[in-house]
């Protein structure tokens, strides 16, 4: 992917985030805001819009910084196993003990008589998310890519997301949650178009060298 694209997908997923972080933060902290729309407090509603989508920028940040870590590690992966099947195969168990752990951990720190119903929940979305993202991947290129992309938008998602859930802020879970979720799905959904127009765009620039260098031999010749 040439250097065009790279700045492209960097800026439109910022966007994304910021979007995608201030709607999600009105929604899950609506009960702090919403006094700004009954009584049209209209520069109080763009401050915060202001802030919300400067966290959400935050959170994008973050999400491309997991994107790229893992495109890294999914090299390394194929280059140790030698094998896409048996890569995909070490993913899958790798998503299931994180799932796992995800579930168990955050059930031990923080429950408070809800049960474990909630904390099951949580990770049965994220993995419903990842699962529709995956299929979509799977559709614009080949079956192959589902375990990556269903292994990234779990597994990178809850590593992304460790700031938050450390405190089990749930305004927070959620402000954070929805932004990494949609960045992720766009990178990866995007990242094929991009690299289809880098290529697009490097053979249309060797096509124009190929054709001054014929002009300039035309031109050599009939002087």
């Amino acid at each position: 992917m040439n250097s065009r694209n790279v700045v492209r997908l960097f800026m439109t997923t910022l966007l994304v985030g910021g979007f995608t972080g201030a709607l999600a933060g009105f929604i899950v902290r609506w009960n702090e805001f919403q006094s700004y729309f009954t009584s049209f407090q209209i520069v109080s509603i763009f401050s915060t819009f202001i802030w919300l989508f400067g966290v959400g920028l935050i959170f994008s940040v973050i999400s491309q910084a997991g994107f790229f870590a893992y495109l890294t590690i999914h090299r390394f992966g194929l280059g140790i196993f030698k094998s896409v099947s048996l890569w995909n195969a070490v993913q899958i168990l790798l998503l299931l003990f994180v799932l796992g752990d995800f579930v168990y951990l955050r059930y031990t720190n923080f429950e408070s008589g809800e049960g474990l119903a909630p904390y099951i929940l949580l990770a049965l979305f994220l993995l419903g998310a990842g699962l529709i993202v995956a299929y979509f991947k799977m559709k614009q290129t080949n079956k192959q890519a589902f375990i990556p992309a269903l292994f990234f938008m779990v597994v990178a998602t809850i590593i992304e997301w460790t700031p938050v859930l450390k405190g089990n802020d749930e305004a927070w879970l959620y402000f954070m949650l929805f932004p990494l979720l949609f960045c992720n799905a766009y990178q990866l959904l995007i990242l094929n178009k991009l690299i289809n127009r880098s290529q697009q765009e490097l053979a249309s620039k060797r096509t124009v060298v190929k054709v001054d260098k014929k002009m300039k031999n035309v031109v050599k010749g009939q002087s």
